[in-house]
């Protein structure tokens, strides 16, 4: 194998949490990328106009954020965040198999925004609990745990292809036209942007005719083998409260990485000695904010979590941004791609995202989270000079999607690892990583919205070499207060929020 024994044993022992949790996220990626593509027949199924409609976006993306900053409330027990990962697991599946019987926009938005809340939940807690069982060998898993995510994403949409409406799904009088162009608009419809998608008048009343329901019954019954798996890791450590005869104690993510086994008996004892560790980290956000939190902590302590935020604020910003506009960007002069040609583009942009996430697995094993971030940030910029450079070029801006897709996919698990590292696992870096993440690709991509929509298509590439030079610096400047973070040291107060923590007596690879 190309990784060393001890990691190989180490993954051995907590094999069914690890790929539980990575299951779980493929139930977020799942969710994630449906949308789009379905979005013009759910359109057809409510029967509402294409600026009600997008409404559906911004609900699931403003309650996903808003599950991001609730998860590690969760976080207390290994039990409550199993638990809250059962439930979240199993709410996608009904929103799966609900969204076909929503015939008013209203329910429909707030069915998304459950889905939302619980794609915020699995998003945080997945992320803390497989950086709590693997601490130092984290990045690996991490990298592994986003490409779920991708692979979920990249699935949605094909299972859905086959039951999309080739013409408009709403039959009534003079809709040829708009059934023409039905490709189009689905490919442009964005949240609160549907651009200049106004003179398409696509009729509101009539008969529908959908089969896309038939799709979302599909992802429900493909999603249903996850909450299942985290029910069996739930019985498994005798945390399901009906199964649960014996009073058998609650573990912790930690220790459940070290949890007895024949030759772990001193990894044990090592741990037991710090039975509070995992409950003083890795609180929600606003437990973070508590100020018994920041009682002792250095400037560097806070400088850490904020511009690790800030250079995920951007980069994921990046993703939303890009993802939404290339495929406008593309038909518009002076490119001018033809619409179907132009279609590949966010299909290209994702694809090379999970063939990035794939091949950083056994990358970040041999290279650091800081390194393989640099490279991310550098590549992102050097893409987005290119891109502005050959703006002409058809062939190039295929060729600089595929590259994009490529330096953004490790990012976000890389700077986790990376930030996570630095704070010795005792701060909130998880949690401020997730939320910074969230609010980038909303706020970023709103904001690219409006730009394009006042200064032209070209603005599209300007504000993605802005957002790639301020994850730069936002970087550089991580790397300048990660030398100034205070060394692990014991004899620091067990109670600051600051303290580094020596490294268990694990035999953990020391990147």
């Amino acid at each position: 194998m190309w990784w060393d024994q001890r990691v190989s044993a180490r993954f051995r022992r907590n094999l069914q949490p690890t790929l539980t949790y990575w299951s779980v996220f493929f139930s977020f990626g799942l969710c994630i990328a449906f949308l789009g593509p379905t979005l013009l027949d759910l359109r057809c199924q409510t029967q509402s106009s294409l600026s009600q409609i997008t409404w559906v976006f911004f609900s699931q993306q403003f309650c996903l954020l808003l599950g991001s900053c609730l998860g590690g409330v969760f976080k207390r027990t290994l039990a409550q965040s199993l638990l809250a990962l059962f439930a979240s697991s199993l709410a996608i599946s009904l929103v799966f198999a609900i969204i076909p019987l929503c015939h008013n926009v209203v329910v429909l938005a707030v069915v998304m925004a459950v889905a939302g809340l619980a794609m915020g939940c699995i998003d945080t807690i997945s992320n803390m609990q497989l950086v709590k069982i693997y601490q130092k060998d984290s990045a690996i898993f991490l990298q592994a745990l986003h490409f779920f995510v991708g692979f979920g994403a990249l699935l949605s949409p094909l299972i859905a292809d086959p039951f999309l409406s080739d013409t408009n799904c709403i039959l009534s009088n003079g809709t040829a036209n708009a059934s023409s162009n039905l490709p189009h608009i689905r490919k442009s419809l964005l949240p609160h942007h549907p651009g200049n998608l106004s003179r398409y008048d696509l009729p509101m009343k009539g008969m529908v005719v959908t089969r896309v329901s038939y799709a979302f019954w599909i992802m429900a019954l493909i999603n249903l083998p996850v909450p299942i798996a985290v029910f069996f890791l739930l019985y498994k450590e005798r945390m399901v409260p009906c199964f649960n005869g014996s009073s058998h104690p609650l573990l912790s993510a930690d220790e459940l990485a070290l949890e007895t086994r024949p030759g772990d008996k001193d990894e044990l004892s090592t741990s037991a000695q710090r039975p509070h560790t995992a409950a003083a980290s890795h609180e929600d956000l606003f437990s973070c904010c508590q100020s018994k939190n920041f009682r002792g902590a250095s400037f560097t302590y806070f400088a850490v979590h904020i511009t690790g935020a800030l250079v995920l604020f951007m980069t994921d910003g990046i993703v939303g941004e890009y993802s939404g506009f290339v495929y406008s960007y593309a038909v518009e002069e002076p490119l001018a791609v033809v619409h179907k040609v132009a279609g590949y583009l966010p299909s290209l942009f994702w694809g090379f995202i999970t063939l990035g996430r794939l091949i950083s697995i056994p990358v970040s094993y041999r290279m650091k989270p800081a390194t393989m971030v640099f490279i991310n940030v550098v590549g992102v910029l050097i893409t987005f000079l290119l891109l502005l450079i050959f703006s002409s070029s058809v062939v190039f801006l295929f060729v600089g999607t595929a590259s994009l897709g490529l330096f953004l996919s490790s990012t976000f698990p890389s700077m986790l690892a990376y930030t996570e590292d630095i704070l010795q696992y005792k701060g909130c870096a998880t949690t401020v990583l997730v939320t910074g993440a969230g609010i980038g690709e909303m706020v970023l991509q709103l904001l690219v919205g409006s730009i394009i929509h006042d200064r032209g298509s070209y603005s599209f590439l300007v504000c993605g070499m802005i957002f790639g030079c301020l994850a730069f610096t936002f970087y550089a400047l991580l790397v300048f207060f990660h030398r100034m973070y205070p060394k692990p040291s014991p004899e620091l107060d067990e109670a600051s929020p600051e303290k580094a923590a020596e490294p268990e007596d694990t035999g953990q690879y020391q990147r």
